[in-house]
């Protein structure tokens, strides 16, 4: 048998025609990310995810229809969200529970046709930032927000966040930043849905698999380690004295360096120049200077540039996101990405059972209980 690759570092698991990580470069369908990270809106991002080519405009203006129609969630979800003790429960637990709880409410949730499956992706992408938003405001003790339905995909999860209509530059680092996490190649939470889906279950299984591994640390929780990390240096001068200290420990840094990135992720570009704008107009700048003076003291002295995880905590701590909802916003994101490759695996699907390299005993003989010692 084949000697084992522990991760499956290195491993081609699947064929894809949805994103694609080459020589450091990202790109959605043979789209840079550069390109739709300054022009692209989020629903044409999801409708290039699903189609595997860039809507018309008629073919937007569908999506965005569709997507705002679809955003209210049974009152039934609404309720078992304030049944939650919300002064423990974690975002990310709310929202594995509550996407798994929308597929009882959804007549065509065991319906396994294509266009059944199309319906349902587009159900879910709407709902999913609903159910964060509706979450956020019960645990703050608001009522949930209606979505709007004249706005479009960024607009509307602010306004339900937030009860008010954004600013642009609120809508448009909102919109960057689910362009620029809505797809990222066989990710652990993204293979984690194929192989769910890969044995014929519904796609509200494989969403709230997905959910499920994008919850570790390791995974979706960096950005709200990074904000963790700034509040807890607190001001700038703190910044190079605590990072030393943390390396002299063997302690890691969060959100610098990736696993699939050897000369730094092409996406963390966009969200440092949104970090820096947004510090500068909400008055904040220090989270972005403290962040600067970290990415470089890093990649000076261990190589290692920021992620993408990195400059989105100061954008979203900017825009008065709490902190614990900044993993769940990246699930906003990402089910773009799922909902593609659960549709994919549909598409051409063959059961993902690999095979494990044994390294316990040697076969042996069977001692009776009585002759054990």
């Amino acid at each position: 048998m084949t000697t084992s690759t522990k991760g499956l570092e290195g491993i081609v698991a699947t064929q894809s025609s949805i994103s694609s990580i080459i020589d450091d470069q990202l790109s959605y369908v043979g789209y840079r990310i550069d390109d739709l990270a300054e022009h692209a809106s989020f629903e044409e991002v999801i409708y290039l995810l699903w189609n595997l080519k860039l809507p018309t405009k008629a073919e937007l203006e569908n999506v965005k229809q569709e997507l705002a129609k679809n955003m209210e969630i049974p009152e039934e979800v609404i309720d078992h969200l304030r049944s939650y003790d919300l002064s423990t429960v974690h975002p990310m637990a709310a929202l594995r529970t509550a996407v798994s709880l929308l597929g009882l409410y959804d007549d065509e949730s065991d319906i396994m046709e294509p266009e059944a499956n199309k319906r349902k992706a587009i159900r879910i992408q709407a709902k999913i930032a609903t159910i964060v938003a509706a979450f956020s405001r019960i645990r703050n003790g608001q009522e949930p927000v209606k979505p709007k339905a004249d706005l479009g995909y960024a607009e509307n999860f602010l306004y339900m966040l937030n009860g008010k209509e954004a600013d642009a530059i609120e809508i448009e680092a909102i919109n960057k930043a689910l362009v620029l996490h809505a797809d990222h190649e066989l990710n652990a939470s993204t293979f984690t849905a194929r192989v769910c889906v890969a044995t014929l279950s519904d796609i509200y299984s494989g969403i709230t698999a997905a959910i499920g591994a994008l919850k570790g640390p390791l995974h979706g929780g960096a950005n709200e380690n990074v904000m963790k990390m700034l509040s807890e240096i607190g001001e700038e001068e703190n910044a190079i004295p605590y990072v030393e200290k943390k390396l002299a420990n063997k302690e890691k840094i969060m959100g610098m360096g990736h696993r699939v990135y050897r000369n730094g992720d092409p996406r963390a570009k966009h969200l440092k120049e949104m970090s820096k704008q947004l510090t500068t107009l909400t008055k904040q700048e220090k989270w972005y200077n403290m962040s600067v003076k970290i990415e470089d003291y890093i990649k000076e002295n261990k190589g290692l540039p920021a992620n993408v995880d990195f400059y989105s905590a100061s954008v979203y701590h900017s825009l008065g996101i709490d902190h614990d909802l900044f993993t769940p916003i990246f699930a906003v994101s990402r089910t773009s990405g799922w909902l593609a490759h659960i549709l994919e695996q549909y598409d051409n699907n063959r059961l993902i059972r690999p095979r494990a390299e044994y390294i316990g005993p040697d076969l042996q003989d069977y001692v009776e209980l009585n002759k054990r010692g």
